[in-house]
């Protein structure tokens, strides 16, 4: 993101096994719900700098550069084999820059507490696409997780929680449900493909997949580079690039082909609840009751999904 390498064993090993990690699933996935969930609130910051695709752009383009930096140290730099073909390119298109670029243009037009939360609604796409497609079936223990965090999604999107007759937010809101499904998408293939290298060997492969399209996208869009550069600028990239993205994504790939779909969807819905009282703090962004509400559900969520994944 355990024993369950099951899906992993038919592809034959490139190099001798690595000694597992001491620190346990659940803190790996702790750290990084809580680096995600802080970069919401730090991207919108940054949206007062940069436009949106070319946020996107500098977020990836430096991740990118540290990952291929550690890998030329360590003597680790390959060629992507043709088999993780499929899943570098999942990741990079899908999770990374579809998800990046219509988040940040969503927040736009919405709160980043709101935006992280509605991007998150992630287990409702993974839990419909595991049992209709791949043919799982979640725990009871799963189950109970996703029924309370879908309970909070729909109590903090209701219109207690946001106006549904501003265009604006129809927009923005309409953009976060398809990162969702980008993200759905991405949880069910890492956890299925058959790996030949070693995820961190990938990730700044995947971020050069992510960053050269929206660099692209963002001159033909947004017109040359034009950032109001700032030490706390500089400060907010190196958090939401180096940090807060390229070990998050390393955390995500490497955990997530050892626990299920579900417990990993069901994880990742701290992030909005980081997300939401970060961006409270941060930005005096306003929590009202239906936002409490669901934060409490998204809390039990959370509990019951790290319960699984220490089980694991």
């Amino acid at each position: 993101m355990v024993d369950s390498y099951a899906p992993l064993l038919a592809s034959p090993p490139v190099a001798p096994a690595r000694p597992r990690l001491a620190v346990p699933t659940g803190v790996w996935l702790g750290l990084m719900v809580l680096l995600w969930g802080l970069s919401w609130p730090a991207m919108k910051l940054c949206l007062d700098a940069a436009p949106p695709l070319w946020l996107a752009t500098l977020r990836f383009s430096s991740a990118g550069a540290v990952l291929f930096g550690f890998l030329v140290l360590k003597g680790r730099l390959r060629w992507p084999p043709r088999a993780d073909w499929p899943v570098l390119a999942s990741v990079g298109f899908l999770q990374m820059m579809a998800f990046t670029a219509l988040g940040l243009i969503a927040m736009r037009h919405t709160d980043a507490g709101r935006a992280a939360l509605l991007a998150y609604t992630t287990p409702v796409w993974v839990l419909l696409g595991a049992c209709l497609v791949l043919r799982e079936r979640p725990s009871r223990r799963q189950g109970v997780a996703i029924l309370f965090g879908l309970v909070g999604v729909a109590v903090v999107c209701s219109p207690m929680g946001m106006d549904w007759t501003d265009p604006d937010v129809l927009l923005g809101n309409s953009l976060l449900l398809v990162c969702a499904l980008c993200w759905a998408g991405v949880i069910l293939h890492v956890r299925h493909h058959r790996w030949r290298a070693h995820p961190l060997d990938l990730a700044p492969w995947q971020m050069l997949l992510a960053a050269v399209p929206l660099a692209v996208a963002a001159f033909a869009v947004e017109g040359p580079l034009a950032v109001a550069w700032s030490p706390r600028l500089v400060g907010l990239l190196v958090f939401i690039g180096p940090v807060a993205t390229s070990l998050c994504f390393v955390i995500f790939t490497t955990v997530g082909r050892r626990i299920d779909s579900f417990t990993m969807a069901n994880a990742t819905l701290g992030v909005p609840a980081v997300g939401l009282l970060s961006s409270a703090l941060l930005l005096g962004e306003r929590l009202g009751p239906a936002l409490l509400v669901g934060l409490g559900c998204l809390a039990a969520a959370l509990v019951t999904a790290a319960q699984d994944a220490r089980r694991a």
